[in-house]
């Protein structure tokens, strides 16, 4: 039977695996900074996504350096126990090292690097399996879009993504219309797809980006400190996550 002459179908997802050497590479570039800078932070990160990250290093790249994901390779790099840690007090802060979470060396004192990272906060649309951090109404009347200011009514064009997203509108004078107004989602409820999707095709941004600094490592003591009232949310824990692909580029 001669093979067919279909095209086939090849997925653009596949990344390729990181070899040992890039492990290793990644592994002596975490060490080479630790012998470089004075401070070592750990942090993580709420409602992730991976265009504020990116954000956060190019506005540090001249005075910091950002490592995020590959948790083993940086424990390891650091060490896990006296006897292999890479310098003094290093294992304290590689134990701390599980889940999505990053290492930030610095040599820029610390009530400026806590009060940066307290101030940097990025407004974002939620994702589907995120709780409510509010309840959302829109009111009867013309549906409007909060992308602009101020806001403006939807287009026509726009009502029957509106209607399949659970919206019972009707056309007044080219205008999607509510007669009645409509929960879009209420406080702590787990979002679905399609109030994702309506929130975001409003213009309603509910979930925060957000970098919480979690402990300090200082080369001068060797001492680890704990950060307190810097802690992330459980609920806002997770979002985007980092392709070993884009983990490279986050790690320049």
């Amino acid at each position: 039977m001669p093979k067919s002459k279909r095209a086939k179908v090849v997925s653009l997802t596949k990344v390729a695996k990181k070899t040992k050497e890039h492990k290793n590479a990644l592994l002596r570039e975490v060490q080479e900074n630790a012998d470089k800078w004075q401070y070592c932070w750990l942090f993580e990160v709420g409602n992730m996504r991976n265009a504020h990250l990116k954000t956060v290093r190019k506005l540090w790249k001249d005075s910091a350096r950002i490592f995020f994901g590959r948790g083993a390779v940086m424990a390891k790099a650091l060490g896990t126990s006296p006897e292999e840690e890479h310098r003094p007090g290093l294992h304290k802060l590689a134990k701390q090292i599980k889940g999505q979470v990053g290492l930030f060396f610095t040599d820029s004192p610390p009530t400026e690097v806590l009060e940066w990272f307290a101030d940097f906060q990025q407004p974002d649309f939620a994702r589907t399996g995120n709780r409510a951090t509010r309840t959302v109404v829109l009111p009867a009347g013309p549906v409007m879009q909060q992308h602009s200011v101020p806001p403006e009514p939807f287009p026509h064009n726009e009502e029957p993504q509106l209607r399949r997203l659970g919206l019972r509108t009707r056309m007044e004078r080219g205008v999607p219309t509510l007669d009645v107004s409509h929960t879009v989602c209420e406080k702590g409820k787990v979002l679905t797809p399609e109030q994702t999707q309506l929130l975001k095709l409003v213009g309603l941004k509910t979930v925060t980006f957000k970098v919480g600094l979690r402990a300090r490592w200082d080369a001068a003591t060797g001492e680890v400190e704990q950060i307190e009232g810097q802690e992330v949310p459980a609920e806002d824990a997770g979002g985007e996550v980092v392709e070993e692909d884009e983990d490279e580029e986050m790690n320049e």
